[in-house]
């Protein structure tokens, strides 16, 4: 018989010292530590929600040139060599949090990483006991955020805060396939901080901040919880992604003043509601997101996502807990704040990615050999395999 669960690597529970303590679940007002959030003006960029295949054939052309440029089709690979891939495609989660965990640990938040048995017998529940159990030799307990190993753009992110969860949650994960069991860092803050160091270069920089914002109804006492999400000017116009994930209680009436909190992945494709805050940045942030990056080995471009409850001790350098480390395949998402135009978010990310080339360039002349076009390939399918195959996104 397979065993429930493989266990491929348990890191321990962060220290005492840990920036953010893990807490018990308590009431949280919307956007409680974040910067004010900004709803003058339009609710949607024209843009915003475009699909793949209508805004990014000039980054697409950009990109080609860049190829040509600096004589290399998979140089992004190479942009941070002891990353899988760079962190382009197909990378592991866990192997750059253990990575993390090792360099910078008191930042990261705690995880353990499961491998689904490739014919799993049916007995989720001992799957799900043999997680517990993981857990609890890693020091961390229910609630988890469950996340797949492999995938991107939020797919399969979840709040797991009961065994029968977590259960329901395994029973939907494809077979032979890896997933996470990340400590639940309950803040409303988020933000997604891009960092850049071309080599050679003593210092990076920080070249992006992305603010994200968990979107929000407020109960009146009169209209159901469809009504207040069909009537309200954001959560209206993107309803297809928000009803699927509250069908259970979409005829309910919420009370007068109840926040009902409509995602929970901090993923602009699930709904979050992301703002520029790049001008936000101070040097003591500057200097706490060089330092970290810096103990990273190899580590050139990419992007932290980090919570947070207090986001001006962010920008003094303290008080935040990192959750992903995102390499080449990261994007400055803060091109999707509804003000910014179409031609300036060309620009961003024409530039991340001019970037991107000229570091896989620097790095391939120092001896680094970028991704193989067949191991490129796979793991690009592998990707695009699993990543329907996830449960539903919180």
């Amino acid at each position: 018989m397979t065993a429930p669960a493989a266990v491929l690597r348990a890191e321990p529970a962060a220290s005492s010292s840990a920036p953010v303590p893990a807490s018990p679940p308590r009431a949280v007002r919307p956007h409680e530590g974040m910067p004010p959030l900004d709803q003058d003006g339009p609710p949607l960029s024209f843009f915003e929600f475009w699909p793949m295949w209508a805004f990014y054939p000039p980054i697409v052309l950009w990109a080609l040139w860049q190829m040509v440029r600096w004589r290399g089709v998979l140089l992004p690979t190479v942009a941070n060599p002891s990353f899988p891939g760079g962190g382009f495609v197909g990378e592991s989660k866990a192997e750059i949090l253990t990575m993390a965990r090792h360099h910078i640990g008191d930042w990261v938040a705690p995880f353990v990483a499961i491998d689904r048995p490739a014919e799993p017998d049916g007995d989720v529940a001992a799957e799900a006991a043999a997680a517990l159990a993981t857990l609890g030799a890693a020091g961390l307990a229910l609630p988890v955020v469950a996340k797949p190993d492999l995938g991107c753009r939020g797919a399969g992110v979840k709040v797991i805060r009961t065994e029968q969860a977590l259960r329901d949650y395994l029973a939907a994960f494809p077979a032979r396939a890896r997933l996470l069991l990340q400590r639940l860092v309950d803040c409303e803050g988020e933000a997604g901080v891009f960092w850049v160091r071309r080599p050679g270069e003593a210092r990076g920089r920080i070249v992006s901040i992305t603010l994200k914002y968990f979107p929000y109804v407020i109960g009146d006492g009169r209209r159901t919880l469809r009504a207040l999400i069909l009537d309200d000017p954001r959560a209206g116009r993107l309803s297809h992604l928000y009803l699927r994930r509250h069908v259970a209680r979409l005829d309910q009436v919420p009370a007068a003043g109840e926040a009902i909190r409509l995602a929970f992945a901090g993923s602009h494709s699930r709904g979050a509601i992301f703002r520029n805050g790049t001008a936000l940045a101070t040097p003591a942030m500057e200097a706490r997101f060089d330092a970290l990056a810096q103990a990273l080995p190899e580590f050139h471009f990419g992007r932290f996502d980090i919570r947070f409850a207090d986001f001006e001790a962010v920008r003094a350098g303290r008080d935040f807990t990192i959750v992903e480390v995102n390499g080449a395949g990261a994007e400055s998402t803060h091109i999707w704040d509804r003000r910014t135009g179409l031609v300036e978010a060309w620009r961003a990310l024409m530039r991340q990615y001019a970037w991107l080339f000229e570091i896989g360039h620097a790095n391939r002349r120092r001896g680094f050999r970028p991704m193989r076009f067949a191991e490129f390939v796979a793991a690009w399918r592998r990707e695009k395999t699993l990543t329907p195959l996830y449960p539903p996104t919180d």
